[in-house]
């Protein structure tokens, strides 16, 4: 089955930086929402928002990924002029930081807007199934692109979740959405794919997209990895019944990102940027002194 992929790209093209993977890479979450999961309101503003993307900079963030409208579960939708007027001011300023910046939307006059202001990377959750999502990219020379798996959408996407085996199926999906978008003419050096922990998966299943992430790299594309506070961690970080909230899961979610980079992740998406930074640090030191033969992903 390995034969009919792409290489692996140690790469990723985006609009105005050709990313180096040869080590995992940070991307710090900047939600400009009022209603995310973990920190819907708390940088809402254009001020605060501007403010959080200088201090995960500052932390070490290699990607800042802006989003305005929340993916939660049961989140509300919002349209396309409410998305635009909450990331455009923050992207116009950040835009002279010179750091790689990924837009989260799946709306494709979103995406054609943040593009044309110089966005470097269009992060997915709907893989570009939105009806003219492909269009836009596939015109872009140059654009990065993620592609994520999500059953249903977030309204529903938890109410009926995912039953049976879910690593080949979202393996295969994804696949098929890279091979699609190559199709158009978008080179697969501009691709990276997101299994979508927490989309409409159980606990179980989110779990085994980690322990088999060796399975997703069969595509031959690079893995985003994006488990930060995600309710699944809560769920099994819980104690006496009771699950932490999601600014509580600290330590959970950077054991998941180091072992998602242990796996053979190449982008780790995340709220807590400092401390997964210091943690890879460690992971890469302790690599980098194990014995000559040691395998890793």
């Amino acid at each position: 089955m390995t034969g009919q992929f792409a290489p692996f790209f140690m790469h990723w093209q985006t609009t105005r930086f050709t990313i180096d993977l040869t080590r995992p890479r940070v991307m710090g979450i900047v939600n400009v929402t009022p209603d995310s999961f973990s920190d819907g309101g708390l940088h809402g503003g254009f001020a605060a928002a501007l403010r959080h993307c200088e201090r995960i900079l500052d932390e070490g963030a290699d990607i800042l990924d802006i989003g305005g409208e929340s993916t939660r579960p049961g989140a509300t939708p919002v349209s396309a002029e409410v998305e635009l007027g909450r990331i455009v001011p923050l992207l116009r300023e950040v835009a002279r930081f010179g750091v790689p910046l990924s837009v989260d939307t799946f709306k494709p006059e979103v995406m054609r807007a943040v593009l044309e202001l110089g966005a470097d990377i269009i992060n997915d959750i709907r893989a570009l199934r939105e009806p003219g999502a492909m269009d836009v990219v596939a015109r872009h020379p140059a654009c990065g692109i993620c592609l994520m798996h999500m059953h249903r959408d977030p309204q529903s996407m938890q109410l009926a979740p995912m039953e049976g085996d879910v690593v080949p199926v979202v393996r295969d999906f994804l696949a098929s959405a890279a091979a699609q978008a190559v199709s158009r003419g978008v080179s697969a050096a501009r691709i990276v794919l997101d299994p979508g922990i927490g989309f409409g998966k159980t606990v179980a299943q989110n779990f085994s997209l980690l322990a088999r992430q060796a399975e997703l790299l069969k595509t031959g594309y690079p893995i985003l990895a994006g488990w930060s506070r995600k309710s699944s961690l809560g769920t099994v970080a819980a104690r006496k019944g009771n699950a932490p909230e999601p600014g509580q899961r600290l330590g959970a979610s950077v054991a998941a990102a180091v072992l998602a980079a242990e796996r053979g992740a190449r982008v780790l998406r995340v709220h807590d940027v400092r401390e997964t930074v210091q943690a890879l640090a460690v992971w890469s030191a302790v690599r980098e002194q194990a014995a000559p033969g040691t395998h890793f992903s």
